[in-house]
């Protein structure tokens, strides 16, 4: 296989890129040059959000909690480019009960005292096991990329050591479902860094601000734009150590270590 030298032959699938902090994801890199595969689980939203990107990126079906989608999406890259750069998990669910509710009225209901079991198991099919499931199907076509990366939207709410810490005023809001599911999903993903550190794929792991999306009824004090920098920094660079885990500095500048 030629050696990738420029930007062109970069390619990158994003997940749940149709909307919020993927699409704006999305739209950096194709801006930078790649090749952008635009996950969408509904392929007419995807389509849309593409009509609004430009060139270099295309729409593409898939659900990460559906293994035939995910399997699907996976060979329609080997198909066409016969590999992958850069994998971005972004796709990620906040709640599985009725929609319509207030951010407070969610978290309230998802503490780990009285969360349905079965809501749980939902959110975490998404952001735990579709996230590995879809990374998994992903790596062999990372291998085959000179350097690929690996970049997966998480937060900083998923953060233990920031949630142990009393002065921390937003710990009352590390729910059992969203918050701990960053926590499993951090731990996966810097096993996942550890295992691969030899190999040509970095794995970093990066928080957005508190951003206005459907993730939290839109109650984020972020616009998308803002909120979007860090992880759209974090996809463009390419000289970050493998294992990395980073977020905005107090929610406002970009750039931070975040404990895990």
């Amino acid at each position: 296989m030629n050696m990738i030298t420029n930007n062109e032959n970069k390619v990158a699938l994003v997940s749940g890129a149709n909307t919020g902090v993927g699409f704006q994801i999305a739209k950096a890199l194709a801006e930078n040059g790649y090749i952008v595969y635009v996950g969408s689980r509904d392929l007419q939203k995807g389509r849309a959000a593409v009509a609004e990107m430009g060139t270099s990126v295309k729409a593409i079906q898939l659900d990460i909690t559906d293994n035939e989608s995910i399997r699907t999406a996976v060979e329609t890259i080997e198909t066409e480019h016969g590999y992958l750069t850069l994998l971005v998990n972004n796709a990620a669910i906040s709640h599985a009960g009725k929609s319509g509710r207030t951010m407070k009225e969610i978290l309230n209901s998802q503490r780990a005292s009285i969360v349905p079991i079965d809501e749980l198991k939902t959110v975490w099919d998404t952001n735990v096991f579709g996230t590995l499931a879809l990374t998994q199907a992903s790596l062999p076509l990372l291998h085959k990329a000179p350097a690929a990366r690996i970049v997966t939207v998480s937060s900083a709410l998923g953060s233990l050591t920031i949630n142990a810490n009393p002065e921390n005023p937003y710990r009352v809001h590390f729910d059992a479902v969203y918050g701990a599911s960053k926590t499993a999903l951090n731990g996966i993903f810097l096993s996942l860094a550890i295992e691969l550190e030899k190999t040509n794929i970095k794995v970093h792991l990066v928080s957005p601000g508190f951003t206005a999306t459907a993730l939290n009824n839109f109650e984020g004090t972020d616009s998308v734009e803002e909120g979007s920098k860090e992880p759209i920094r974090v996809a463009l660079a390419e000289d970050l150590p493998t294992g990395s885990f980073t977020g905005p500095v107090n929610f406002s500048r970009q750039g931070s270590l975040l404990p895990w």
